[in-house]
């Protein structure tokens, strides 16, 4: 329910306000990787060119044997599975990693909300241009979106614009 009426407020009300109004991608202030790591399904995120048309997303989330964080990203693109595979640099800042796919370049990812079980989070980047919901369940607890939901609309993210993903 709360999911239908924001994103009919992010439509209707919501881009002007966030026009004017900054993004809080504060991460976390509390983060604990080893309770992170697993694989997660994408429930919800923005359009963007690397991810445009995927369906079924998971990402997996793992130490190779050295420590380092790696990252395997999959779903369905055109009746084809696709994976891309990405690594991250940890930074001081509980919540926030540097995350990349694409060679040399690095991005934020910034873990914006996470349940106490470790079970939902919300995902942001270093701009209010990417946004995701995760959940380690296929079918989620609609209270627990609704409050990703809320959170996210109550940091000016228009969630309006969210693509929801079939599993």
């Amino acid at each position: 329910m709360i999911k239908t009426l924001l994103s009919m407020l992010g439509v209707a009300i919501i881009p002007g306000v966030c026009l004017a109004q900054k993004i809080d991608n504060t991460p976390v202030e509390s983060f604990a990787l080893n309770r992170f790591l697993g694989t997660w399904y994408e429930i919800a995120r923005f359009d963007h060119t690397f991810e445009r048309g995927m369906e079924l997303t998971t990402a997996r989330y793992f130490l190779d044997e050295d420590g380092n964080l790696k990252i395997i990203n999959s779903g369905v693109l055109n009746n084809k599975f696709k994976t891309s595979t990405g690594k991250a640099k940890f930074t001081d800042t509980p919540g926030l990693l540097r995350v990349s796919f694409f060679g040399p370049f690095y991005s934020d990812y910034r873990v914006l909300d996470i349940t106490p079980d470790y079970q939902y989070a919300l995902i942001g980047g270093k701009t209010g241009k990417h946004l995701w919901i995760l959940s380690r369940l296929v079918k989620p607890d609609e209270k627990q979106i609704d409050r990703l939901l809320i959170e996210a609309s109550a940091r000016g993210y228009d969630v309006g614009n969210l693509i929801w993903i079939e599993h």
